[in-house]
């Protein structure tokens, strides 16, 4: 069943609500950049933290989860699990320090943190990496979810879709800037995840008979081998690409949007945003505990049952011949679950939802990235003098490019896997210099540019090798005469990239100059980052008769800040545990890992008191 009358209805008014709140909330948007971009810096925690979470809940999101399901099972949702160990690490280390630095954009950091040309060069060549190259990228990413979304649930071709859907999301995130899509998520989020446990429910419930609802789904032969949390023991390659190589390696080795070792990106501009360091790591944990414990069930749920119902892509061609083959992937099958059990009326209300986490991640990503174009290229290189009111006014011009270049790409990816799994090798081996960095004075802005070099080359290399020296052997790949499966080959990728690229930095490092005293000390000042890795720095300043401590030096708590990383990501796991465990049935288990959570939660409360703000 197409949509209904009833449907279409829901979503026109789900626009109109929407372009009324982005009018309300935009009204001191123009009066400068700061207002654009950062909304005063006067938002509360909590409105920062469900901007956060609504920015990573697009239209992809959920296809993602489903082709991760359908693939690997439950437990290859580790690949993005894992990031919760970098994200309470943000949460408790680098939250304050970044609200700290009082910069607008997390980019302008370098010419805080380094010194020279090269620290210059650095913050405009990201700028344009970033906020041009890296965020059309993302923006296809998920346009390509609403193009599916659009053909299987709405039956519109792709280019009249995606051009209606920009035209709304540049009109209000132009004309509000930051502020307006703060607020505009909060209604977004609320929508979105009510529609996606609508969903879930729906489909469980409309299962063919001899399923039986959500029990015997959990029986169900597609689907009992995918239950699983952890992936199986015996599997060892499983075992390691899924989970070890995740757990031990990439939250800290890998940058990647929404989770980047040390915060950055929209991440950093909500905590930029925040009133005080205390608001911006409430936001960050407001984020955490959304993002990984609340979100995901009702699309591992659905993507459970398309096993059942598509347990094949070749079943998914058959049910929608009309859909182009091109975009008939694993992650197809989220979207066709939906259309397949969804009646007239919450069909539509389901349809605004996906339309409405699609809107919140590319508005934030318009806006993140104009303010890297804006302030990190064109007011600091090109023209340094622009008025407050030329800035915001190239701001909304680059919000355009920036969609317009974004739904061009769209058309030639095939699915969202593809996507994210192409983000993870770019950044890998990047992420120890984002962590380090703030504590480790030896790092300069050669080690950065070295490992984004670095990183890029040793990917390339990679991707030569597998699609030019790679033959199938029986199911098997052979390189070089050896032979190895596909998910041995990717961990090989993943961690060859790693170590290459960290072994570059490291030596480009103590190859390189150090930074100049004078920033070193004006970082430390500004920052008070404390600890070993700036002993040298403070020692010299001293011998000179320079005090860096002020009387703001305050106890190092990085290890305190540690013991709450800990303490939140056992909370938070075992919240997103137990939810699973009380979904399948089994009491036992549920109950631990819900008194675990409870406690660690209690024991967390009882430990961040010993933090140190300003």
């Amino acid at each position: 069943m197409g949509l209904q009358g009833i449907d279409w209805l829901i979503i026109a008014l789900f626009f109109v609500v929407l372009i009324a709140i982005a009018l309300v909330s935009s009204r001191s948007a123009g009066k400068g950049y700061n207002e654009f971009f950062l909304s005063g810096r006067n938002m509360p925690w909590w409105l920062l933290g469900v901007s956060m979470v609504a920015t990573t809940f697009s239209a992809d999101t959920p296809n993602l989860v489903t082709d991760i399901v359908r693939q690997n099972g439950v437990a290859g949702n580790w690949a993005w699990w894992a990031f919760l160990l970098t994200g309470m690490l943000t949460v408790f280390i680098y939250a304050k320090l970044w609200n700290r630095s009082k910069v607008l954009t997390d980019l302008e950091f370098y010419e805080l943190r380094y010194s020279g040309r090269m620290a210059a060069f650095l913050r405009g060549f990201r700028a344009i990496y970033l906020g041009f190259f890296f965020n059309v990228m993302v923006i296809a990413s998920v346009s390509l979810a609403f193009i599916k979304l659009a053909g299987i649930m709405m039956g519109i071709q792709p280019a009249p879709a995606l051009i209606m859907a920009a035209v709304i999301v540049v009109f209000y995130a132009g004309l509000g800037g930051l502020k307006s899509i703060l607020w505009t998520d909060l209604f977004q989020f609320g929508f979105a995840m009510f529609g996606a446990i609508i969903a879930a429910v729906l489909v469980i419930q409309g299962l063919p008979e001899n399923v039986h609802g959500l029990s015997g789904l959990l029986a169900h032969d597609n689907v009992a081998d995918k239950l699983s949390l952890f992936p199986d023991l015996s599997k060892t390659d499983q075992l390691l690409y899924i989970f070890i190589i995740p757990i031990a390696v990439q939250w800290w080795a890998v940058w990647y949007p929404g989770a980047e070792p040390g915060g950055g990106g929209y991440v950093a501009q909500r905590m930029l945003s925040a009133k005080k360091e205390q608001d911006a790591m409430g936001a960050t944990l407001l984020f955490n505990f959304f993002h990984y414990a609340l979100r995901p069930w009702p699309w591992i749920l659905v993507a459970l049952a398309s096993l059942v119902v598509f347990p094949d892509i070749e079943s998914l061609k058959q049910a929608f011949p009309d859909v182009s083959a091109q975009y008939i992937r694993d992650d197809f099958a989220y979207p066709a679950m939906l259309r397949t059990f969804l009646p007239a009326g919450l069909l539509g209300l389901v349809v605004a939802s996906l339309i409405a986490a699609f809107m919140s991640t590319v508005a934030s990503h318009l806006n993140w990235g104009s303010s890297y174009l804006v302030n990190d290229f064109y007011h600091r290189f090109y023209n340094p003098e622009a008025t407050e009111k030329q800035l915001v006014r190239v701001g909304r011009i680059s919000t355009v490019l920036l969609m317009v270049f974004g739904v061009l790409l769209a058309l030639v990816l095939q699915n969202a896997l593809q996507a994210f799994q192409y983000i993870l090798m770019i950044g890998a081996g990047t992420g120890l210099i984002y962590i380090l960095r703030w504590f480790w004075w030896r790092i300069n802005a050669y080690s950065e540019i070295s490992a984004m070099i670095a990183a890029t080359v040793f990917s390339l290399a990679f991707i030569v090798i597998e699609n030019f020296f790679m033959t199938n052997a029986g199911g098997q790949l052979e390189v070089f005469g050896m032979i190895t499966t596909q998910t041995y080959w990717n961990i090989i990728k993943l961690l060859g990239v790693v170590v290459l690229t960290s072994a570059v930095w490291i030596a480009v490092t103590f190859l390189t100059q150090p930074v100049d005293e004078t920033t070193l000390q004006a970082f430390y000042r500004k920052i008070r980052p404390g600890g070993p890795g700036w002993t040298r720095v403070v020692e010299d300043a001293r011998d000179k008769g320079i005090d860096l401590s002020g009387q703001k030096e305050k106890s190092w708590d990085v290890p305190t800040g540690l013991l709450c990383m800990l303490l939140g990501s056992l909370t938070v796991y075992s919240a997103l545990f137990a939810t699973g465990y009380w979904i399948y049935g089994q009491w036992t288990t549920a109950i631990v890992m819900t008194a675990i959570a409870l406690l660690a939660a209690f024991a967390l409360t009882k430990t961040w008191k010993k933090l140190r703000f300003d």
